[in-house]
């Protein structure tokens, strides 16, 4: 990016609730349903009905305003926001404007120099989806699925602090982190449960004034967000540059072109016409309620990951990956309960051979083909020299084909490792006496030859004798000559 321009960037995100009804009427949230067939009469706004606040949602709301030391508003209202898009059924979405929920909060990320980099929120507000407009194989028309309007989406509205794409995907990766931490949504992306729009404006370097932002709407994947952020920075810069001026506008990200084009000229609060729903009461919570919700708070990635560090004295970058996902962290703490591996063998075979064959076999964790126990008697298996960490990958991808556990691999495959002392002391003189033109430039001082006579006794062993044991006893009968 030019060096002349920085970069102003606040994320909208939108967290969709993990309950099993709508926030203001009893039909169903679940995904996947033939269209309109999850849309009840108070979700389309029929005359006559009247929405019934589901307090599940209050609950967790708050939970993730505590989860992010933000304040619990003791007085929250519901407003009326005026528009019209065919989505809309009722011509006006209910969410809150004035009086949200969740005021404040911050997240630290690791900003673009590496340190850590505050990010504060604005608020996060309760409100209703839309219905969903569909275009695909209904050739020249449109159609409308109205299942999704009245699903409870917390919106999650961050200062605009963030200075790149890189950190904006960092900071939306965090919260999508916390908000499944709290099992208060399940922030799968490809169902359009946690999505975000972006608001992305450039000014000169050092000056104050933001400039005109243009608003990057429901990017649906990490990948996308950083993509659709640096293209419309380029854009802006481009329009500038070039002696025009940036419109504030809507713009969608188009992934099959990487590019942003208009939607709709962006509105201002006034242009949605707010007002309090005459049909909703104030939500009033005391502080009985909050500290109710307290009580059930998990323990975070932060704290996780510090714990990680300090009582299995791993790596902190692993720890970082390790507690990204609390199923993952889960999973990990089960393994190294169970092994007597160290927690750093543990937590390198679950960062490594692990998520590589869930991210082949597109698997989550709580699918894996091995449990935690199985893969705590793979590594115990290493840690008592049965086996070597070579062999124990084929051991683990035997394991994970479905062959039975670590030791049934073993024996029916005969792959116990080979630790008497006389036997490998055996093999590693036949292989000195067939190389003798290696033993002489290993003996003037080509040491990296090593690396060659402990290939050979492993090919002689069938890669079965113990790698510690065979460098020990080539580099004591070498140097007898």
């Amino acid at each position: 990016m030019n060096a002349a321009w920085e970069v102003v960037i606040g994320l909208e995100i939108h967290a969709q609730l993990a309950t099993s009804s709508k926030i203001f009427s009893g039909a169903s949230t679940a995904y996947g349903a033939d269209p309109n067939t999850q849309a009840c009469l108070v979700d389309l706004g029929y005359p006559g009905v009247l929405p019934v606040l589901n307090a599940e949602v209050v609950r967790m709301a708050c939970k993730f305003g505590l989860a992010v030391d933000a304040t619990i508003a003791p007085r929250s209202v519901f407003a009326r926001k005026n528009y019209f898009y065919p989505d809309l059924p009722k011509g006006y979405q209910i969410s809150q404007y004035e009086l949200p929920i969740v005021v404040g909060g911050e997240l630290v990320i690791a900003g673009d120099d590496g340190e850590e980099k505050c990010i504060r929120i604005t608020r996060a507000h309760l409100e209703e989806d839309a219905g969903k407009s569909i275009h695909e194989g209904l050739d020249q028309y449109s159609g409308i699925d109205l299942n999704r309007a009245g699903t409870p989406l917390l919106e999650i509205v961050s200062e605009p602090d963030l200075s790149s794409a890189k950190e904006a995907v960092a900071y939306m990766r965090k919260i999508h982190s916390i908000v499944r931490y709290l099992e208060i949504c399940d922030g799968n992306m490809q169902e359009g449960s946690f999505r975000c729009d972006a608001n992305v404006s450039i000014r000169p370097r050092g000056q104050t004034e933001l400039g005109t932002r243009a608003e990057l709407k429901n990017l649906n994947s990490f990948r996308f967000v950083e993509k659709a952020i640096n293209y419309e920075i380029e854009r802006q810069i481009d329009v500038i540059e070039d002696g025009g001026c940036v419109r504030q506008e809507t713009r969608l990200y188009d992934s099959d072109r990487n590019e942003t084009r208009p939607m709709r000229s962006k509105e201002e609060a006034n242009d949605y016409r707010y007002f309090p729903d005459p049909d909703l009461l104030p939500v009033e919570i005391d502080e009985a309620f909050i500290a109710a919700v307290r009580e059930t708070l998990p323990e975070l990635p932060g704290a996780k990951q510090e714990r990680f560090v300090a009582d299995y004295g791993i790596k902190r970058d692993d720890a970082i990956i390790l507690t990204a996902s609390r199923p993952l962290a889960d999973y990990f703490e089960a393994t190294a309960s169970a092994s007597a591996a160290s927690a750093q063998t543990v937590a390198h075979w679950v960062i490594g051979d692990l998520s590589a064959a869930l991210n082949r076999d597109g698997l989550d964790i709580a699918d894996s083909a091995l449990s935690a126990a199985q893969l705590a008697g793979l590594l115990d298996r290493i840690d008592d020299n049965t086996i070597s960490g070579k062999i124990a990958k084929e051991v683990f991808d035997a394991m994970w084909s479905g062959e039975g556990s670590a030791d049934d691999v073993i024996e029916a495959r005969g792959l116990r490792q080979i630790t008497d002392s006389s036997a490998i002391d055996s093999i590693v003189d036949a292989v000195i006496a067939a190389n003798p033109g290696q033993v002489a430039e290993y003996r003037a001082g080509k040491d990296k030859l090593i690396g060659f006579f402990v290939g050979q006794v492993m090919k002689e062993t069938a890669g079965k004798a113990n790698p510690g044991q065979v460098n020990e006893a080539l580099k004591r009968k070498l140097a007898e000559g």
